[in-house]
């Protein structure tokens, strides 16, 4: 099949975009309102950019409290969402009021950071503390807007570093596929590159 995407005359039952470019991994994005009140939620428009230095992007529908926070207090937080994490992940995706507290919502227990106000998820075994660096707005039909960060601090739970080298499977992260399917990262192959 082909369609144009100015048409979007594809004839499924749902848009298949976001089920093409998968898995996407979930950043779940932790800012600090100017009001001091926490703001926790994933989005799956999530990723590197770079890695030195090492930049990292969430991008939202809409102008949301994640991106407004960000550039308005110039700092944000990237914990990973994780398998054993995915309850608590799903209920801070909810359209709540700016003044909940996401983390006292799904029950969760924030650690502080150590170079910016956000907290991180406790329980998170990944989290970047990042500085806002910019947002790009792409000329398009919708209000999607990029937020893009550069990762200042990182904290890696001890417990999935062996010898010498991160154990991504053990954290077994999660990731966005499409509609409302999700995929656990539980297994990895190795290819050597070609010299």
């Amino acid at each position: 099949m082909f369609y144009d995407t100015k048409s979007n005359a594809h004839g499924l039952r749902h848009d298949p975009m976001k089920a093409l470019v998968a898995p996407r991994p979930i950043g779940w994005i932790s800012t600090i309102g100017r009001d001091g009140i926490v703001n926790l939620a994933p989005y799956s428009f999530f990723n590197m950019v770079s890695e030195n230095p090492p930049y990292v992007m969430f991008s939202s529908g809409s102008r949301k409290d994640s991106q407004r926070n960000a550039e308005e207090t110039g700092e944000f937080v990237c914990s990973m969402a994780t398998y054993e994490l995915r309850e608590a992940m799903n209920v801070t995706s909810a359209s709540v009021p700016p003044e909940v507290d996401e983390f006292v919502l799904a029950g969760l227990s924030s650690s502080p950071s150590r170079l910016v106000k956000p907290p991180r998820v406790a329980a998170s075994p990944v989290a970047l503390e990042c500085r806002y660096w910019q947002t790009i707005t792409p000329p398009s039909r919708s209000a999607y807007a990029i937020v893009i960060g550069e990762v200042v601090g990182v904290h890696i739970d001890d417990r999935f570093v062996i010898d010498g080298s991160v154990d991504t499977v053990a954290m077994q992260p999660i990731a966005r596929m499409g509609y409302m399917d999700y995929a656990v990262v539980d297994k990895k192959f190795t290819l050597g590159r070609p010299r």
